[in-house]
Parts: structure tokens; C-alpha cells; sequence
């Protein structure tokens, strides 16, 4: 039996398509040190507002209901940050990998790093959030810098252990092109970089700030024109990398 470690989750999706390859159990963690102006769940921010826990038998057993839809995928942990609870993030990859099940994380890299280490080095891919190349536009974004999620990538070009970049495009912020061909030409370096994903600014989570009375900075942002996001994946394309 594991270590009574508990797991604070806002949520799961038990037919996951679009976080990781096949179809997945993917695990939304709760709590996050950043504060994305563009979040679509701000009510993940706080660990102690989570919809539950589970131990990790407990993930487990649940996890094994769905076997046989996630064989082709397998489980990713969302957030929220899941990498705030490293420990039980670790003993979950253990167990699923005793089952020959998979493990993707999807992580923006704000955590310490030395604790969140064994399960970044353990799991089989990384979801990797770049929120912005530029330092002070992350901060302004985010309210952290970016050389996080940069530490994450150089450690699994490190051990060569495969990235799938996540870069959500902002008009007004990271929708510059300037700013693209700078992250895309720091990209193309990396041979971990399987696939960017160039993700488009929604406002599907705007009610959840007012439902929360936190202020809402991009009401009047505007959504990319289908136009601009075609024109933001060339970018990466023209630099070698598989974008989707």
C-alpha cells in the first residue's frame, strides 16, 4: 500500500483527446503559484479550494475503470500546477507505470525544482506551458519569470526524454511575431521538442473571475482572427518544428 499521501484535485476528465497522445485520464490537480491573466480556471488557484482528494490507491483504483479506454493514451496530470504536490505526483507515476500505463504532465515550471526532479524525470512526457519568451512580458502575464519553464526544458533535453511545447497566443501580448520567431528559433534547437502547440486566446473562463470577484484585465482583448493563428504556426513550421 502507498504512503497515505493525499491529492488535491479540482477535477478529471475520463475521455481526454487533447492533453497528450490517444485518449487519457487526465487528473486536474488544484492549487498554482501563477496568476495568468489569460487563466481559464482561476478556481484551480488555491490548493485548499479543491473539489477533493484521493490517496494514490485510491487515484489508482479509479484510473483502472477506464483501462481499457486509455490503453492507446494513458493518464496526464493537469492543473492547476501539479507539480506543487510532487511526492504525490511521484508515487502515482510509480504505480501506473507498474501498470504499464503511461504518464504525461502538463506543467508551466513554477514549483522547486529539486522536489518536482524525480517525477520530471520519471514521466513519460511533458506538456510544457512557455508563456512568454520574453522575461518581463511573463512576469507582466504571469506574475513570475520565465526561466522555470526554461530550466524544465533544458533538464529534459538533458536526459533526453521527449516536450510538447504549449504557447497560448495573446493579441496585444504574445501575439507578436517578432516574439514568435524569437521562440520559435530557441525551440529548434531542442531535439526533445516533439510538437508546439500554438493555442489561441479564449475567454471561456472569464465568468469564473467575476464568479470569484477577481478583475478580469482582458475583457476588451480581442480573439486571434484565424488569419493570425495560421500565420503564428508558420512561423514555427518554417523553423522545422511540428506544430499543430
Amino acid at each position: 500500500m502507498s504512503e497515505e499521501i493525499k491529492g488535491y484535485f479540482h477535477s478529471k476528465e475520463t475521455f481526454g483527446t487533447v492533453d497528450g497522445p490517444g485518449i487519457r485520464y487526465v487528473a486536474f490537480m488544484q492549487g498554482c503559484n501563477l496568476r495568468c491573466k489569460y487563466c481559464h480556471n482561476p478556481d484551480t488557484w488555491k490548493k485548499e479550494n479543491a473539489s477533493y482528494t484521493m490517496t494514490v490507491d485510491e487515484l489508482i483504483e479509479d484510473i483502472l475503470k477506464y483501462k481499457s479506454f486509455i490503453r492507446s493514451g494513458g493518464v496526464t496530470f493537469s492543473g492547476g500546477e501539479p507539480l506543487l504536490q510532487p511526492e504525490f505526483i511521484e508515487q502515482a507515476i510509480d504505480r501506473l507505470h507498474s501498470l504499464g500505463i503511461s504518464v504525461a504532465i502538463d506543467t508551466a515550471g513554477f514549483y522547486n525544482f529539486e522536489k518536482a526532479q524525480r517525477a520530471l524525470t520519471e514521466c513519460d512526457l511533458v506538456l510544457l506551458d512557455i508563456k512568454a519568451i520574453d522575461e518581463d512580458m511573463c512576469k507582466d502575464i504571469t506574475g513570475q519569470s520565465n526561466s522555470f519553464a526554461l530550466k524544465v526544458l533544458e533538464y529534459r533535453e538533458k536526459i533526453k526524454k521527449p516536450v510538447w511545447i504549449r504557447h497560448v497566443i495573446v493579441p496585444n501580448y504574445t501575439l507578436d511575431y517578432k516574439l514568435l520567431e524569437k521562440l520559435a528559433d530557441y525551440l529548434k534547437d531542442f531535439s526533445c521538442v516533439e510538437m508546439v502547440e500554438i493555442l489561441p486566446f479564449h475567454k471561456l473562463g472569464e465568468y469564473k473571475w467575476k464568479t470569484l470577484g477577481e478583475a478580469y484585465s482582458l475583457e476588451d482583448t480581442p480573439v486571434p482572427e484565424n488569419e493570425e493563428v495560421i500565420m503564428a504556426k508558420e512561423i514555427f513550421k518554417s523553423r522545422g518544428l511540428n506544430v499543430h
